[in-house]
């Protein structure tokens, strides 16, 4: 269904409301027939209502917020006039970013971003488990604030046990861009490895790297055979996209390993060898 196991979680505690076109694709997957007793509900029906109890719960609280709208407006100009106008640069326009070399730390984060990152139209962000990767959310961060020279922000939400690391900059948007990286949604964007990485042995190790980090994961496989248990260690990246699963399989090859491709979403070694000049 390319959902987070999260977001089917949250469905069935009847946390959200289950989408339409969801709902038919699951009894489309299970092969039920669509029950004829459901309410379907237009767009944004609770966001009337929602805000009449939120508003009046404010004024009960707060009273009038914000103040009178003139004395806002009178208090505006008298700021623009005497500093605003005099500071556009300051507040109006895009503020300047350090532009790292392509090199290999920027192939890690490349690497990351493809895994766990996200990027919007003002902001680039890594979201990790504040829990299991907290020792490597403080190493992205770090390696964040060394490439771009901004410090960035960390924001911990504890009922999802996820932490946010981000920076909000539009040239540090337009700077992802330009390296490969994609806005909004990078599956339906065709999601791969950039190509000034791909054919720099060392790039593509950094990149692989960064990769395994937020979406590879290590495991035992165990099979029981004649009463006896036999465990086979796998280290396996899960992806939706097929171009970003080829690429990877490539790189591993040419660096010595024999990478399967299972099910057509995850890219799989089985026979794991320790190399003295390959850190993945």
């Amino acid at each position: 269904m390319k959902i987070n196991r999260r977001t089917l979680n949250d469905w069935k505690r009847e946390k959200y409301f289950l989408p339409l076109s969801f709902f038919k694709k699951i009894c489309r997957l299970a092969k039920l027939k669509e029950p004829s007793n459901i309410e379907i509900r237009p767009p944004f029906w609770s966001v009337r209502k929602a805000a009449k109890i939120g508003g009046k719960i404010a004024f009960q609280k707060y009273g009038l917020v914000g103040g009178s709208p003139e004395k806002r407006r009178q208090k505006w100009l008298e700021w623009w006039n005497k500093e605003g106008r005099f500071n556009l640069d300051k507040y109006f326009v895009a503020r300047e970013i350090f532009r790292p070399q392509k090199n290999e730390e920027l192939a890690e984060f490349v690497g990351i971003m493809l895994g766990d990152g996200g990027i919007t139209k003002r902001q680039v962000i890594v979201t990790l488990n504040s829990k299991t990767d907290r020792a490597y959310s403080i190493f992205v961060k770090k390696l964040m604030e060394r490439l771009f020279k901004i410090k960035p922000s960390v924001f911990y939400e504890k009922e999802e046990s996820t932490v946010d690391i981000y920076i909000s900059r539009t040239r540090l948007v337009s700077f992802c861009k330009s390296i490969g990286l994609k806005v909004g949604n990078k599956l339906k964007q065709g999601l791969d490895i950039p190509e000034w990485i791909k054919g720099n042995k060392e790039l593509e190790i950094s990149c692989i790297r960064g990769l395994m980090d937020t979406d590879g994961c290590f495991y035992n496989e165990c099979h029981k055979i004649n009463n006896k248990k036999y465990c086979y260690p796998r280290l396996s990246l899960v992806s939706h996209s097929c171009q970003l699963l080829d690429s990877v399989f490539e790189i591993l090859q040419k660096l010595g390993f024999s990478p399967k491709i299972r099910n057509k979403r995850s890219v799989q070694l089985e026979e794991l060898k320790i190399y003295s000049d390959i850190s993945v």
